[in-house]
């Protein structure tokens, strides 16, 4: 019977190194593969019958031994979208099983990957290198993120609509000693709703050395004024009073407006309205706009305006808070979705898939979408990917150890065969 039990043991050994030898052959396999976490194995051993006085073989089982919460080594990368996570976490993917007349079907099937190789594919979706959908909470038309939905991330091409100019800040010193009649111009360019460039010159004149008071007129690029006031300073040279028409502002901490009304294009049409713009000189009795402090020439600290032309697609690039910008030609940006980490109470009894993806199970616990770097998820780092966790260096070692094991119970077989065989020979 002993006999019998050693060349089963041995058998039992022989299946387990093979299927070690299986793990280190896959881990080696996937030595360079972006985001693949590596498998050990675990030997467990089975006992058929064990006593004070008596011990049968057993067997042994190889169990694969998933090591899904180790971290590989971040290393920069080109790819401006590419996105590794330092810590805790995965990111959260979709895959694709078909299509529609309009856009991509995917698997109901939530998926998880630590692959952060991620580009944008011919239909503006982020992908990686395994062909996974990247997901996203995605931004509402007020700008804030809706933490509650997760959907694939599209990356829309479309042109940025023009924003009309609604309002232009002024910031300036103006000479006390300014002679009267003599102007001061300042320039600055707006747009009108179609997202064409227009100038307008804003005029100071003095009333008079000593009166520390001026009057402004605001012309566009036709010559036409398009508003006109009156200031007046304090004798600390902080802004006292505007006045336009019939209305005075000199409430101590308001701000100083003037009106003014163009009659440039309110819509993408051809068509001409009135634009109103809201010119702002500063706060009264403030230092932040308008001032008449010493000196002799007029100082310009500071003019902007709100106003945006239009703008053409650019690129894509991300942040360390996981926000998706879409970058324009005119200097302006949008966050279009945010991406999330999503973490697991126990992380190696996740499921391995296709791809170095992992779908959640019982034993890894409910998956927890997180912001990067909240709550115990780990932080994103751009331009950057994590590579294998797999050593090679190690895993030849176990190479080794498996190779030695397998001859070693592959001897124990031939040598149970062999006393077998004397037995069976003893009746003759």
């Amino acid at each position: 019977m002993s006999l019998f039990g050693a060349m089963t043991t041995a058998l039992s050994g022989l299946s387990s190194q093979s299927a070690a030898l299986g793990n280190i052959s896959d881990n080696i396999a996937n030595s360079q593969t972006v985001g693949f976490k590596r498998v050990d194995t675990n030997f467990v051993d089975y006992i058929t019958n064990s006593s004070a006085t008596e011990n049968a073989p057993g067997s042994v089982v190889a169990q694969p031994e998933y090591i899904n919460s180790v971290t590989g080594t971040i290393a920069q990368s080109s790819n401006p979208l590419a996105m590794a996570i330092s810590g805790q976490g995965f990111f959260p993917v979709s895959q694709n099983v078909g299509s529609s007349a309009v856009s991509p079907t995917f698997n109901l099937q939530q998926y998880y990957t630590r692959a952060g190789d991620f580009s944008m594919n011919s239909g503006g979706f982020l992908v990686n290198g395994a062909g996974d959908y990247l997901q996203g909470w995605p931004v509402r038309a007020d700008g804030s993120v809706d933490s509650n939905t997760l959907a694939p991330i599209q990356i829309s091409q479309a042109i940025y609509q023009p924003v009309a100019t609604g309002k232009v800040g002024l910031s300036a010193n103006l000479p006390p000693a300014a002679a009267s009649g003599a102007p001061i111009a300042s320039n600055v360019s707006i747009y009108d709703a179609q997202g064409q460039a227009h100038q307008l010159t804003l005029s100071f004149t003095s009333s008079g050395s000593g009166t520390n008071a001026w009057a402004v007129t605001v012309n566009d690029d036709k010559g036409v004024a398009i508003g006109s006031g009156t200031l007046s300073f304090a004798p600390d040279g902080t802004l006292a009073s505007a006045v336009q028409g019939g209305t005075t502002q000199n409430t101590a901490g308001s701000a100083a407006i003037l009106t003014l009304a163009t009659s440039y294009p309110t819509t993408t049409t051809s068509g001409t309205g009135t634009q109103t713009i809201a010119l702002n000189l500063g706060t009264i009795g403030g230092t932040n706009g308008l001032t008449q402090f010493a000196g002799s020439t007029y100082s310009l600290r500071g003019i902007n305006q709100d106003g945006v032309p239009p703008g053409s697609f650019s690129s894509v690039s991300t942040t360390t808070a996981g926000d998706v910008m879409v970058n324009y030609d005119n200097g302006q940006n949008r966050q279009i979705a945010r991406v999330p980490l999503i973490t697991f109470a126990a992380p190696d009894a996740l499921q391995r898939q296709n791809g170095s993806s992992f779908t959640a199970t019982s034993l890894s616990g409910n998956p927890l979408a997180e912001a990067a770097g909240s709550n115990g998820a780990g932080t994103l780092i751009t331009s950057s990917l994590e590579q294998s966790n797999v050593d090679i260096a190690t895993q030849f070692s176990k190479l080794i150890v498996a190779q030695q094991a397998y001859s070693a119970n592959a001897k124990m077989v031939t040598t149970a065969s062999d006393m077998m065989q004397t037995t069976l020979d003893m009746k003759r």
